[in-house]
């Protein structure tokens, strides 16, 4: 039998030989081979964790990763900072410490008065109503004008012209403060011709209250008939029946009595007390005083009492001619016009008086910020899960109950967000007034300052635990 050649290798046989062949080991060598020398200058392999193919993380490698993220130069990150560091001192850390400084300073910044100052601001009438004007701001505005936008966001999901809708909401953010203050200003205008708003009010106030027939008639000089303050005229002379009594006045313009009958005398009447109350007034005064002259008017519509011991006893109104007619009650009592037919139309509201001026800009303030509130909570709705409302309503919800328990606490971020900001938009007037307008005094206008400043605080506290919150997400 032929021997091997050194080394073991297996020489290849003739054609269709049955010898094997063998195959090579795991490190790429046949055996008997001599294995590879091992390289001293090469890199270990990194260590695997649990004896895995996973290379395990190196400190080394973290830590330089970190010095990159922060900055191997402090300096250079403090260079980057500095114009953000420097605008927020001058414009927020300044203040804030040169008011809580001058709170506690006289009005010439000479004397430190301690706690006067803020005592003041709790005493003084002025203060006071401003400060209570303030939190009425910051509670009841925002509130309405969130509640206003989540109202106006979801209804305006369920209308087909909703888009329409949002824009007419939204367009007073359109407009520049200036505008809008012309705009309201003339909405609260005090003459019903001028004012939208005192125009709605007098048609609601005079649809449910009859305004007086002739505001301006009185009983002229001549006439024994007396005028009290409140408009009242009365007849000092005793009623008697079947004697009619003339109630002449004056002072009536001609529009008022266009279209209106002729005054007639009233007839006499057994057990009754008649009479006419007409206008005592002839172009060119050719007529006579006190006297029923032909083309004078009659009064319609004046409501006439008989008063006796200071009750009333018989009432009655004047016919389109003037004449009336009191029961037999009338008999010894005096003749008495109520005030009511005598006072001024009635003009609405003063808007912008002392008391309801609070009311009215606060309306005039979510009037503008209610298109902003129900922007973005528009936004927010639109990112709801809708199988969560449908699943709630197949299994029996109603959409009060759906929106009450699912939209709007899916909402509340979003609600949290449009409430704090629109609180911190709210404006100190009487703190401006304190420190720059007529009555300086800038150691109240600090103290107010930093009362103001404490109010706010929750609110930002709020807010940034919320912008956190939600980076962490």
């Amino acid at each position: 039998m032929p021997t091997p050649p050194a080394g073991g290798a297996a020489q290849p046989g003739p054609r269709g030989s049955s010898t094997p062949k063998i195959p090579a080991d795991a490190a790429g060598t046949t055996p008997g081979a001599a294995a590879p020398t091992p390289n001293p200058t090469a890199a270990a392999p990194p260590a695997t964790r649990g004896g895995g193919g996973t290379p395990a993380p190196r400190g080394g490698v973290r830590r330089s990763a970190r010095r990159g993220v922060a900055g191997s130069n402090p300096w250079l990150a403090a260079l980057f900072l500095l114009p953000a560091l420097v605008l927020l001192g001058a414009l927020v850390v300044y203040p804030i410490v040169y008011s809580l400084r001058r709170s506690f300073f006289d009005a010439a910044d000479k004397d430190f008065v301690g706690l006067d100052n803020f005592r003041e601001m709790f005493t003084d009438d002025a203060i006071q109503q401003a400060v209570t004007n303030n939190v009425i701001w910051i509670v009841v505005a925002p509130l309405v004008a969130t509640a206003l936008g989540l109202i106006f966001a979801v209804l305006t999901e369920r209308i087909r012209w909703g888009t329409a809708f949002k824009l007419l909401v939204f367009m007073p953010m359109a407009i520049s403060m200036l505008a809008a203050g012309i705009i309201l200003r003339l909405v609260y205008e005090q003459d019903p011709d001028r004012g939208v708003a005192n125009a709605l009010w007098v048609s609601v106030h005079d649809t449910f209250s009859e305004p007086a027939p002739f505001e301006r008639a009185n009983p002229g000089r001549q006439s024994p008939l007396t005028e009290a303050s409140d408009g009242t005229i009365s007849d000092p002379r005793t009623l008697r029946a079947g004697s009619p009594v003339h109630v002449p006045l004056v002072g009536i313009p001609r529009d008022q009595v266009d279209g209106a009958r002729e005054a007639a005398r009233a007839e006499r009447v057994d057990g009754k007390v008649t009479g006419t109350v007409w206008r005592d007034f002839t172009r060119g005064g050719k007529g006579t005083a006190n006297e029923i002259d032909p083309g004078e008017e009659g009064l319609a519509g004046i409501k006439v009492q008989a008063v006796k011991d200071g009750s009333v006893v018989a009432t009655a109104k004047t016919r389109d001619d003037g004449t009336f007619e009191l029961s037999a009650a009338a008999d010894g009592a005096t003749l008495r016009l109520p005030g009511s037919n005598f006072q001024a139309p009635y003009n609405g509201v003063d808007w912008l008086g002392p008391t309801p001026v609070t009311p009215a800009i606060i309306g005039s303030y979510v009037w503008m910020w209610a298109g902003f509130a129900m922007v973005l909570i528009a936004a927010g709705l639109a990112g709801l899960p809708r199988e969560l409302l449908e699943a709630a309503r197949m299994d029996g919800a109603n959409e009060w109950q759906v929106f009450r328990r699912i939209t709007v606490p899916m909402l509340a971020p979003v609600l949290g967000v449009v409430l704090v900001t629109l609180m911190i938009n709210v404006l100190a007037l009487q703190l401006y007034k304190s420190s720059f307008g007529t009555d300086v005094y800038q150691g109240v206008g600090s103290a107010i300052a930093i009362f103001l400043l404490l109010l706010v605080l929750p609110l930002m506290y709020v807010n940034v635990r919320r912008i956190r919150r939600e980076g962490r997400r």
